[in-house]
């Protein structure tokens, strides 16, 4: 491959783009796999964080498919060019703010709740989930990242000791979940938060139920939620525009 230095702040959408002009004209053919991301990393002249970032994008808007362990592979069935990854990733983003309000009223009241009632056990459980997310950014593993983000709210309605509040999350769960993974794909994308940011997050919702600090709980997580809905009014507003 040949040297492309990069210096910018948004290395890593210029290193998305250089990939996917390969896999446009064939350098990179469905099913091929690509470089490793330290061979990527040296080729571009950037940090193996950028490299990471630009396969999480490509593999968002449908171009890569990330296989823990196994490397880097161009999707064996390529997007429709006619309908842009990202035009594809803001599908659906009205339904999700439907979504987002729905859950800001659950989790905000289920935060409280579990700040006073939660047990060892839960912080137990929440500290796990935590510790998987913080492993799953190492490996970059999306997948299980989502799932244990998934988890991690769950968690906390569980914690809440209000039997009812689980069940709706329960109801609600692959919705949940379907949420999850598509405002993590727009916030990553989009610049809004970096992964580590996302974790510290939610790190610090865990520290506040670990301390029995309702207001400080149900504080992070309206903020949190916040974030996630401004990302996806902006996804809808640019939809429409």
């Amino acid at each position: 491959m040949r040297q492309m230095k990069i210096e910018t702040p948004k290395g890593h959408e210029l290193v998305a783009e250089d990939i996917l002009r390969r896999i446009r004209e064939g350098e990179w053919p469905p099913g091929q796999r690509l470089p490793s991301v330290v061979e990527l990393a040296e080729a571009y002249g950037v940090g193996r964080s950028t490299v990471r970032e630009a396969a999480s994008a490509l593999k968002a808007m449908g171009w890569l498919d990330v296989r823990h362990g196994g490397g880097t592979f161009v999707k064996e069935e390529l997007p429709n060019e006619a309908k842009s990854g990202t035009e594809r990733l803001f599908q659906g983003a009205a339904s999700l703010i439907e979504l987002l309000e729905v859950r800001r009223t659950l989790e905000i009241g289920a935060a409280s709740l579990a700040a006073e009632r939660r047990t060892p056990e839960d912080v137990a459980k929440l500290r796990k989930l935590i510790e998987t997310m913080e492993s799953c950014l190492e490996r970059n593993d999306t997948s299980e990242g989502e799932r244990a983000d998934a988890d991690f709210h769950m968690a906390i309605a569980e914690a809440s000791g209000n039997s009812l509040f689980v069940q709706l999350m329960e109801s609600l769960s692959d919705r949940f979940a379907g949420s999850i993974r598509q405002t993590r794909e727009l916030w990553f994308y989009r610049e809004k938060a970096t992964a580590s940011r996302l974790l510290d997050e939610h790190r610090r919702i865990f520290e506040a139920i670990e301390r029995r600090d309702m207001q400080r709980a149900t504080e992070l997580v309206s903020e949190h939620l916040s974030k996630v809905e401004q990302v996806l009014r902006e996804a809808l507003s640019n939809k429409m525009s």
